[in-house]
C-alpha cells in the first residue's frame, strides 16, 4: 500500500521546518495552541568585526542569537544549558508572564542565575500578544551579545489587521564593543566615570562600511523585490543608546509598538529606544534595475553623564540583487539619509505623539478609566561618595549612581520572587518605597546641590488587580536626559507626556483615555514627564528599570510586588523544581 501524497507533502515542509530552524524541536499540540520547545546552548564564539576577533557569548554559537516563533496561545518551553563561566539569565522582554513570573529572567529579581555547568527550563505561555518582541540576558553587561527576536504570529485562521506582507524580515540594533563589555561595566562602577564607548553601532550584528576596517561582509543587505510589501521587525537591542533609523528615499507605515497594534501613521524615519520595537511596513519602489539604498541608523542624546558612540551603522536595501559581492567604496558612494540632529528632542516628543492604540473592536483599548493607587517618581542621575583612599571620576571626584524618587536599588542576594513566595521578604526587601520624592524641588530647573542618593532593596506593594497611575518626572540632575522606562509583567498605556514639571492640577486634564498608545518601553522625556495606567492583574514581583545600561548598572530601578488574588487562577503557581539556586 502506497504512502498518500498528502502525508509525504506534509513530511516533507516539516522537515525543511525543521532544518531551517534547528533550534526548535517538533511541536506537539494543546488545547489552544501548540508547545513549542526550544535549546538554548549558552557557549563562547569566536567573532571578528572591525579586524579585532574576540570570544563572546551566545546562543547556540550563532550572533544575534536564533529567532524564536510562535503564535498567539503558544507555549513556549526553552531549557537554557550554561557552558560559560558567567552567570546566565535571560528575560524574554515584552511577554507578560502572566502567572509565569518564574520564567520571567532578571537575575536576583524572579530567579537566581543559571550558574555555570546548569540549566533552566522557562515555560511560559503567550497571552493576547501579537507582533515582535525580543529576549536578551538579564544579568551583568552580558545582553551585549546575547540576544534575538520573537516573533509572534496571529493566531491561525486570522491575521493582520493590515495588509498582508510579501515578506518578514528582523531588523535588530546593536552595539559592539572591541574589548570584553564585562571589563567596560566592571572599570566604570570601579572608578564611578561613565563606561567606555562602544566601538559601533550593528544591524542584524553587522556594523556596515562606514566604520574602519570593517569587512564588505560586515554589511547588512536587505534584497527586495519591487512593489512588494515588507514587514520589517524593528528591535532596539543597544545597550546605552537610542537611535534614529531611515532607509534613503523611503517611507514606513508604522503598524504596532511593542506587539500592540497601533492606528498606523507614515514617516520616513524610526526612533526607538533601547527595549522597544516596532512592526512597519515598507512598500518598495516598482524599479527594475539593480538599485540600491543606503539604510542608516545614529543616536539621539541630549547626555551631559559623559561622551557616548555618535557613530552611524549603514546597511544596503538592494532590489533585484543579483548576489554579487558589493565593495565597501560602492556602498560609501551611496546618498547616505538625512537623520534628525543628535539632539533633536523636538522630533523624539512629536514622535511619541503620532502613537495611538489601534482600538476596534478586535482589538479593544482597556486604559483604567479610574484610578486607586497613584504614584510619582523621579527618574534620575545622581552620585555616591568616593570611598577612602580612592580616585573617583565622576562628577566632582564622585561616583556617577542613579535612582528612583532617589533611591538606588540594590539588588539582592536572593531572588526577591523566591523571597515572597516563601514569606522570607523581611530578609531581603523592604516595602516602603516612597510613592513621591521625600524631598521635592525644581525638577527641571536649577538643580540641588545635594545630589547623594540613598540605597536600598525597596519595592512598591499592589493589592491584586488595583489600577495604577504612574507619573515618571525627569530631572536636570547632571543634565536631562531621555529615560526608557521598562516595566516587566505588564504592558502600560501612555496616557500623557509634557515638558518641564508634571503639574498635578492642570496636566491629567489633557490625559489620553480614549486611544493611548499601550507599550511595556516608554521614553521618560528629556527636561519632562510621561504618564502611564496599568492595572495590576499579574501577581508577582515585577522589575521597572531604566532600559539604558548604564543607568541600570547605577541604580536606576525597582520593583512592585503584586499580591495574590483570592482566587486561584488569581495567585502565583509554585516555582519549578529547576528553579536555580543562588
Amino acid at each position: 500500500m502506497g504512502v498518500p501524497s498528502s502525508f509525504l507533502a506534509a513530511f516533507f515542509f516539516l522537515s525543511c521546518f525543521i532544518c531551517l530552524y534547528p533550534d526548535l524541536a517538533i511541536a506537539k499540540h494543546a488545547a489552544t495552541g501548540i508547545t513549542r520547545h526550544y535549546k538554548f546552548n549558552i557557549r563562547m564564539q569566536n567573532v571578528t568585526r572591525l579586524c579585532s576577533t574576540k570570544s563572546i557569548i551566545t546562543i547556540n554559537g550563532k550572533f544575534p542569537g536564533p529567532r524564536i516563533i510562535a503564535r498567539e496561545g503558544d507555549r513556549l518551553v526553552i531549557k537554557v544549558v550554561n557552558h560559560v563561566p558567567n552567570n546566565i539569565s535571560i528575560h524574554w522582554h515584552g511577554i507578560r508572564q502572566l502567572r509565569s513570573g518564574w520564567a520571567d529572567g532578571p537575575a536576583y529579581i524572579t530567579q537566581c542565575p543559571i550558574q555555570t555547568g546548569q540549566s533552566y527550563v522557562y515555560n511560559f505561555t503567550i497571552i493576547g500578544q501579537t507582533g515582535t518582541l525580543w529576549y536578551h540576558a538579564h544579568v551583568s553587561w552580558v545582553r551585549a551579545t546575547l540576544y534575538g527576536p520573537i516573533v509572534i504570529l496571529p493566531r491561525r485562521n486570522t491575521s493582520y489587521p493590515f495588509v498582508k506582507p510579501y515578506k518578514e524580515v528582523p531588523i535588530i540594533f546593536g552595539e559592539w564593543w572591541k574589548s570584553d563589555t564585562e571589563a567596560v561595566i566592571n572599570q566604570a562602577l570601579q572608578t564611578g566615570a561613565g563606561p567606555n564607548n562602544s566601538d559601533a553601532y550593528t544591524i542584524n550584528g553587522l556594523p556596515g562600511p562606514l566604520y574602519n576596517c570593517s569587512s564588505r561582509k560586515e554589511t547588512f543587505r536587505l534584497k527586495v523585490k519591487p512593489g512588494k510589501t515588507y514587514l520589517l521587525r524593528i528591535i532596539n537591542a543597544a545597550l546605552n543608546d537610542e537611535l534614529f533609523f531611515k532607509i534613503t528615499n523611503h517611507t514606513f507605515t508604522v503598524v504596532d509598538a511593542d506587539a500592540s497594534y497601533v492606528k498606523p501613521f507614515e514617516t520616513d524615519t524610526i526612533f526607538i529606544t533601547p527595549g522597544q520595537t516596532s512592526n512597519v511596513l515598507l512598500k518598495t519602489k516598482n524599479l527594475t534595475s539593480n538599485t540600491k539604498f543606503l539604510m542608516a541608523a545614529r543616536p539621539y542624546s541630549t547626555a551631559a553623564s559623559g561622551t557616548f558612540d555618535n557613530t552611524t551603522v549603514a546597511g544596503v536595501l538592494e532590489y533585484n540583487s543579483n548576489n554579487m559581492p558589493i565593495s565597501n567604496a560602492s556602498i560609501k558612494g551611496l546618498a547616505l539619509p538625512p537623520l534628525p540632529a543628535i539632539n533633536a528632542t523636538s522630533y523624539v516628543a512629536s514622535w511619541t505623539n503620532k502613537f495611538h492604540s489601534l482600538g476596534n473592536s478586535q482589538f479593544p483599548v482597556n486604559v483604567p478609566q479610574t484610578v486607586k493607587n497613584r504614584y510619582f517618581f523621579t527618574v534620575a542621575l545622581g552620585s555616591d561618595p568616593c570611598p577612602k583612599n580612592q580616585i573617583c571620576q565622576g562628577p566632582n571626584g564622585t561616583k556617577f549612581s542613579a535612582s528612583v524618587n532617589n533611591v538606588s536599588f540594590t539588588l539582592p542576594t536572593t531572588a526577591l520572587l523566591q523571597a515572597r513566595y516563601f514569606g522570607k521578604t523581611n530578609q531581603v526587601l523592604s516595602t516602603n518605597f516612597p510613592s513621591f520624592p521625600l524631598n521635592r524641588f525644581n525638577y527641571t530647573g536649577t538643580p540641588p546641590n545635594n545630589t547623594m542618593v540613598s540605597h536600598g532593596t525597596k519595592v512598591v506593594v499592589l493589592p491584586y488587580n488595583t489600577t495604577v497611575e504612574l507619573v515618571m518626572q525627569g530631572t536636570s540632575i547632571f543634565g536631562a536626559e531621555n529615560h526608557p522606562l521598562h516595566l516587566h509583567g505588564f504592558n502600560f498605556y501612555v496616557v500623557g507626556q509634557g515638558t518641564g514639571n508634571f503639574n498635578s492640577t492642570t496636566d491629567p486634564a489633557k490625559f489620553n483615555l480614549v486611544d493611548p498608545v499601550e507599550r511595556n518601553t516608554v521614553g521618560v522625556p528629556s527636561g519632562g514627564w510621561v504618564a502611564v495606567r496599568f492595572r495590576a492583574d499579574n501577581p508577582g514581583v515585577w522589575f521597572m528599570h531604566c532600559h539604558i545600561e548604564i543607568h541600570l548598572s547605577w541604580g536606576l530601578r525597582m520593583a512592585w510586588a503584586v499580591m495574590d488574588g483570592k482566587l486561584p487562577n488569581q495567585k502565583l503557581p509554585p516555582p519549578p523544581s529547576d528553579l536555580p539556586k543562588c
